[in-house]
Order: C-alpha cells, then sequence, then structure tokens
C-alpha cells in the first residue's frame, strides 16, 4: 500500500527528511545482511545517512540542526525502520541523544556539532557517580546498551555527583541530580557485549573510562527546564516523551513492512490442504483489522502530537495532560505494532521461520523492542494513575 506522510521541510537545508529517508531505502535493505553481521552501518551507507542529516532532526538550529516537529521525526525513523529496525533505532538514539545540546554551553555543543558527522551514543544511568573536582568532574565507570556506539565519536555518563565534601549533589527540587558528562569516544574502552537475538545491528554495547577527567563545559543536566538554552516548542516536549515518539517509530516501521511482506505473501501462497492465503475470508479479515489497529494508532499518535506542539510555549515544559498524551499514544502504538508483527508472523506459517526470509529477523527485532524501557507495559499503569490522581511522584511521562 501507498503511505504518504505529511513532512516538514528544514528551514536551515530545505531537506525533507522523509523523502530523504525513503530514497536511502534500497541501500539500507541491500546492508541489512552485513549490519546484522557486522554490527555496524556499513560505508557508503553511513556517509549518505549523515549527508541526508538524518541524525539531526532534533537538534537546535543553532548549533547547525534542523529541530523539526516530532511527527515528522516520528515518520523519518518510520520510513528508515521499514528497511532495517537497527538502522532505525540507531538513528532515534543519536536524535535523542542530540536533546542534551540546550543544556550545555552553546560553545561546547558548536564544537561536538561543527563536525557534520557528530553522533552522540550513551548508556542509562546506573550506580557509578562522578567526583566533582577543580575545573570539572573525574569519572570512573562503564555504561551499557549504547545504541549506535560504533558510529558515534562522542560518548556520555549520565552520574549523580559527589561533592567535595562527600555529600550529593542535590538539583533544585531538592533531588539527586543526573548529570551527563559528555568525551570523545577515543578516551574509552569498548566492552562488546551485545550478543542479542534481535536489533543486533545497533550493538548497544557497553564502554568503560577510568579516573577521566571531564571539563564542566562538557557536562549539563536536562532535569531541569529552567536550564535549557534554546526556546521552542520542540523543546518543551519531555525527553522520556521523545524517546518514545522514536520507539514508537521503530516499531511502526518494522510492523508496517511485516504487513506489506505478508499481504504479498498471501497473494501467492496456498498452504497445503488450504486455499490461497489471499482468497482466505478469515484473512482477509485479519488483514483489514491490523491495517486499522496500525494506521489508527499512527493517526491517533500524530494527532497527539500536533495539538501538543499547538498548545506548547516556548519556554515551560508541557504540561501534566500533554505529558500523559504523549506516553499514552506512544505506548499504544508500540503495542499495536508489536500484536501486528505477532500476527503476521504466525499467519505467514513456515515462510516465516527461515532465516532470510522478509519476516525472521524483524520478528527478532520488535521484541527486541519489545523488552526495551519505552515498550512497558507498566505505563499504562502510570498514565492511568496520573489521570486520577495527578503526578505526585514525577512519574516516567
Amino acid at each position: 500500500m501507498n503511505h504518504v506522510s505529511p513532512t516538514t521541510v528544514s528551514p536551515n537545508t530545505g531537506i525533507d527528511p522523509v523523502a530523504r529517508a525513503r530514497d536511502l531505502g534500497p541501500q539500507i535493505a541491500a546492508a541489512a545482511d552485513e549490519i546484522e553481521r557486522s554490527q555496524t552501518i556499513p560505508e557508503p551507507l553511513l556517509t549518505h545517512i549523515h549527508n541526508a542529516r538524518l541524525a539531526r532532526i532534533l537538534l537546535p538550529r543553532s548549533v547547525g540542526g534542523d529541530e523539526l516537529d516530532p511527527w515528522t521525526y516520528l515518520h523519518a525513523i518510520e520510513e528508515i525502520s521499514r528497511h532495517d529496525g537497527s538502522v532505525g533505532w540507531n538513528l532515534f538514539v543519536a536524535n535523542s541523544a542530540a536533546l542534551i545540546a540546550p543544556f550545555i554551553p552553546l560553545e561546547t555543543a558548536q564544537e561536538i556539532f561543527a563536525d557534520p558527522r557528530a553522533w552522540i551514543s550513551w548508556g542509562p544511568p546506573n550506580q557509578y557517580k562522578a567526583q566533582a573536582v577543580p575545573g570539572g568532574y573525574r569519572v570512573t565507570g562503564e555504561w551499557h546498551f549504547a545504541s549506535g556506539s560504533r558510529q558515534a565519536n562522542w560518548l556520555g555518563a549520565h552520574c549523580p555527583v559527589i561533592e567535595p565534601d562527600g555529600s550529593l549533589r542535590l538539583n533544585r527540587f531538592g533531588r539527586t541530580t543526573i548529570r551527563t558528562l559528555l568525551f570523545r569516544k577515543e578516551h574509552t574502552q569498548p566492552i562488546e557485549d551485545w550478543n542479542t537475538i534481535g536489533m543486533r545491528g545497533t550493538a548497544s554495547e557497553g564502554y568503560r573510562v577510568t579516573g577521566l577527567f571531564v571539563p564542566e563545559a562538557f557536562s549539563g543536566t536536562r532535569e531541569d527546564p529552567a536550564l535549557r538554552r534554546d526556546p521552542g516548542p520542540l523543546y518543551a516536549f519531555t525527553m522520556p516523551g521523545l524517546y518514545a515518539v522514536g520507539v514508537a517509530g521503530v516499531a511502526f516501521g518494522i510492523a508496517r513492512a511485516m504487513l506489506d511482506e505478508f499481504i504479498a505473501l498471501a497473494a501467492e501462497k496456498t498452504p497445503r490442504g488450504l486455499q490461497r492465503l489471499a482468497d482466505s475470508p478469515v484473512v482477509q479479515a485479519d488483514v483489514a483489522r491490523r491495517e486499522a489497529s496500525l494506521g489508527s494508532a499512527r493517526a491517533w499518535l500524530v494527532e497527539i502530537l500536533k495539538d501538543v506542539w499547538a498548545s506548547a510555549g516556548d519556554i515551560a515544559p508541557i504540561g501534566l495532560n500533554a505529558r500523559v498524551r504523549v506516553r499514552l499514544g506512544c505506548a499504544h502504538a508500540i503495542a499495536a505494532a508489536i500484536e501486528v508483527a505477532d500476527y503476521v508472523f504466525k499467519a505467514a506459517g513456515t515462510s516465516a521461520i527461515f532465516r532470510g526470509t522478509a519476516f525472521e529477523r524483524r520478528f527478532r527485532d520488535i521484541h527486541t523492542l519489545s523488552q526495551q524501557i519505552q515498550s512497558r507495559d507498566s505505563h499504562f499503569e502510570a498514565v492511568g494513575r496520573a489521570m486520577f490522581n495527578g503526578d505526585p511522584d514525577g512519574l516516567f511521562l
């Protein structure tokens, strides 16, 4: 089916990221086996991705980014993920990491992103802490799940900070602050531990630093909106919300590709003892239901993102109701995509079980995605609790 998406063109460059992603689709698909095997994005595809600015969709214009709206971002990540989930995932993570730019000094962000191939990767916060020292921080530790780290030239560490007197640094809300430290990848030791069933091409592996000094200027905290340098509705969205949009885009792309491949298969396949799949009323009805499920989840999420964007201010973060809507739209989108993928895998029968088919890697990829924090079923609980009780505990929305 032909799925035409409304898009926004970058005012900086005139580039339409969805069209660029669509143009790169055949190259991404052709490299998918190598990406799975080598766990990296090969050349010249990586250069073409940088030339298309697909890692700069959410980067502020103040440092050479495109700073586009979240539904255009969603469509671009979806289009990439139709051809390879790992590439879509890595670009979702690269764009998410670029959201640190409004929270670090302008000169630092300009230094990092003056390189057109700048790419930041990092793992989530863990038990390791940074020691405050004169002029910056000293840090020892290791972080994992750093998707795209093999393409990255900068890595980061999210750390609580120990003050010189031994106390934990608190933010203005009275909570332990988490500071993001940025450093060049050559200062780290890789930990090659990404031996998973799916999303193998993301190489979401670990890295280690020992006694590394990070200057104050190469750090920032994402938890306080008052510290944000760049105004505008994009950065009024919460970072967890934009992370969830990226995961939804990857899930949509994988499920969309699987459903399209099944429709093509059904036109050709006649299982033993049965009629052609495409002639079965059960298959016809099931495919129609999945088409409606995927399309309605996508349309609803886009509607939410546009509504929230229209009401977002330049400085203040979006309010609780908007955060709840974004989280619920993303959680529903991810769940709907996984359900469609499960249906396709079952309905395709033995055509789905062999390596190299149009289904098996996508099935492994979407079920690896389903285990990630943005795909938790508990997000529905958090949304429901906030709908009834507000957000007294700062829920992950």
